[in-house]
Order: C-alpha cells, then structure tokens, then sequence
C-alpha cells in the first residue's frame, strides 16, 4: 500500500495540473475572433476580416473594403475572474478588480476564492486589411490560475505572452470559386507554467519563463461552390512548416506548436430582402495531433444571422457548451459582445465548464 501512495499521488497531482493550461487544441488561433467564438469557433469557411491571418487566411479573397485599424481590442474574462474582481462590498470592487490584473494580485484574491479558475485574455490587433492582404502587428496576453480547495493546495498558474509582426496573402482563381492563403506571423512567445506557495508573494523574473522566436505559418484553401446556397468547403493548416521555436538566450525554449488541420463547411441561404443565414460545422484537428482532446470536442458549429451586413446575431456550440453573440459593423467601426465556454477537464466531453465573456472593438479608417 505504502508503495502505491507515492503513484497516487502523481496521478491526482497530474489531473489537478490539466486544469492550468492553454486550449491549443480546441482553440489554436494566436488570436481568436469575438464573432466566431460567438459561432462555436466554426469560423474557417466564413472568416472574411483581418482575423482571416490565424482562422484561415483564404478568407482574405472576400474582405469587402479596404481598412486601417489601429484600435482592433478583444478583452476576454471569466465569470471566476469577474466574481473575484467585482465581489464584496462596494468599497473593495476597484481594489479587487485592479488586482486580477496581475499575477501576485489574482493569487491574493484566490486566497479568498479557493477552487474558483481565473481566467484573463487581451489583444491588440492593429492591421491594414485589404482584399487579398492583411499586415499588421500582434500582442495577445493570456493569464489563468487556480488554488485548489484541498489542504496546503499550491497557487497554479499559466501565463503566456505572443507579440510580432504579420504579413496574411490570398489568390483567387476562377473568378473566387477556388483561394488560396497563408500569413506568416514573426512569434516571440514568453511562458510560464508553474505552481508557487499559495501564501507567499509571487514575482516571476525574466529567467522563469520559457521564450522563443519562431516564423509561424498558417496556409488555408476554400472551395465556394457558385451555386445556392453557396456551400464551401474549407481547409486550414496550423503551423504549416512545423517549426519549433528558438531559444532566447539561457532560458527554455516554449512548447512546440502542434502542426494541426481543421477541416470545415458551410452555406449560406438569403432568407430575405438583404437578411442572410450562415450555417458552419467545424472539425478541430483532424489528424488528432492533439491526442489528449476527445472526438467529440473537436466539433464545433455556429450561425450568424446577418442584417443589411450591418447587425448580426450568432449562435454556435463548441468544445461541449453553447455560445452567443451580438454584432454591429460599419467600414470604420466593429463592435462585437461575446459569451462562450471551454471544458477546463483534460479529455473529457462536457466535464467543467469554464463560461467567459468577451469585448471587441476595433476601429480605424
């Protein structure tokens, strides 16, 4: 008995560590979309913005007008973030919520909050997107952590910090029936993975995280098919040219990127005088790269609901929970309010549910 302990032992601190990690697998956008989040994250087939770069940038043969935006902002929480920052009296709320900000400031609010899963993601997009390109510059922020209701539970934490330039091309042959894409991002990517004493100060130096540089290319093929209710059929590669990242100086190079394919479809119906329905399914990693996800939280499907190409309303279903969406768009303003959810269990369908709630805005000329 005495020798099995210690197996125990690694197998519960095993499963207590999956819940502190990055969803590549469902989720493997360097920067994901307010609206297709809203859609289940089955956005391959409809993308047609400058998020085409990491969603399928095929997607950037049907960009409608040419664009400058220099204030394309997607604010991400949890509802275990907003209870820790917006909870008790009144008078400790902007305390609170300047807190969850920082890596030392979420751990003394999970002191009081023990078992719930934090969970924060920023980025800022500036782009020009045009029909046919998109180029631009990327830093995304994402942070989660958690202290477990068990005695002597440990702060875990995960924080993991993408910034670099982007360059995203298309061709379109037969008059758009076929494109062809591929963007190519210059990654700097700094990570951290870890677990510290849940009552002791935490300020993580330079040489805690794991950096690295790396060229990341994502290539991406639509078939529209010019019939009602225009069918497509998309493919995109994450990671096309399987690169691993270069270390930065002495400290650890980061994880490599699986190299992964999704494969999706869809179409599109005109219900109305200028009132359009987008039905998309997609399938995540179809050569199962990440082998930890179960089939069943591979799929995704979602609908947009599109006004005079001005008010849209999504719904989607994706990695075992629902999704819902508002929309406004002009040529110089894009407002999205998103709600989604991701199972925070290693493989299981529909295990824990993580329900987060997202702000995008961006804007320009």
């Amino acid at each position: 008995m005495r020798r099995l302990l210690p197996i125990f032992l690694l197998i519960l601190s095993t499963k207590t560590w999956a819940r502190i990690t990055f969803e590549d697998g469902a989720y493997p956008e360097l920067a994901t979309s307010s609206r297709g989040l809203a859609m289940g994250n089955a956005y391959i087939c409809k993308v047609d913005d400058a998020s085409s770069v990491y969603y399928n940038p095929a997607g950037l043969g049907t960009v409608r007008f040419p664009h400058l935006h220099l204030s394309n902002l997607h604010l991400e929480t949890n509802r275990g973030w907003l209870r820790m920052g917006g909870g008790g009296p009144l008078t400790a709320a902007s305390t609170n919520f300047m807190k969850g900000f920082s890596l030392d400031g979420t751990r003394t609010l999970l002191l009081n909050n023990l078992g719930t899963l934090s969970h924060s993601r920023f980025h800022f997009l500036p782009n020009f997107t045009a029909r046919y390109i998109s180029m631009g510059y990327l830093y995304s922020k994402q942070t989660r952590a958690t202290i477990s209701t068990e005695p002597g539970a440990l702060f875990e934490y995960a924080d993991r910090t993408d910034h670099g330039p982007f360059l995203g091309l298309n061709i379109s042959l037969f008059g758009g029936v076929l494109k062809f894409g591929a963007s190519a991002t210059y990654l700097f990517r700094s990570e951290a993975i870890n677990e510290a004493d849940a009552n002791t100060t935490i300020k993580l130096q330079s040489s805690d995280y794991d950096k690295g540089t790396m060229l990341l290319v994502t290539s991406g093929f639509k078939l529209t098919m010019p019939v009602a209710p225009l069918p497509i059929i998309a493919i995109k590669m994450n990671n096309a040219t399987s690169q691993d990242f270069s270390a930065s100086g002495t400290n650890t190079k980061p994880t490599k990127i699986k190299q992964s394919i999704d494969v999706g479809f869809s179409i599109t119906p005109q219900i109305g005088k200028g009132v359009r329905l987008h039905l998309e399914t997609n399938f995540k990693d179809a050569t199962f790269a990440h082998s930890e996800l179960s089939t069943a939280r591979r799929w995704g499907a979602g609908m947009e609901l599109d006004v005079a190409r001005t008010f849209f309303f999504r719904l989607g279903y994706g990695d075992g929970f629902g999704s819902l969406g508002l929309g406004v768009k002009s040529k110089k303003l894009e407002f999205d309010l998103t709600t989604y959810a991701v199972d925070t269990t290693s493989s299981q369908y529909r295990g824990k549910e993580d329900r987060r709630f997202v702000l995008s805005l961006s804007s320009g000329f």
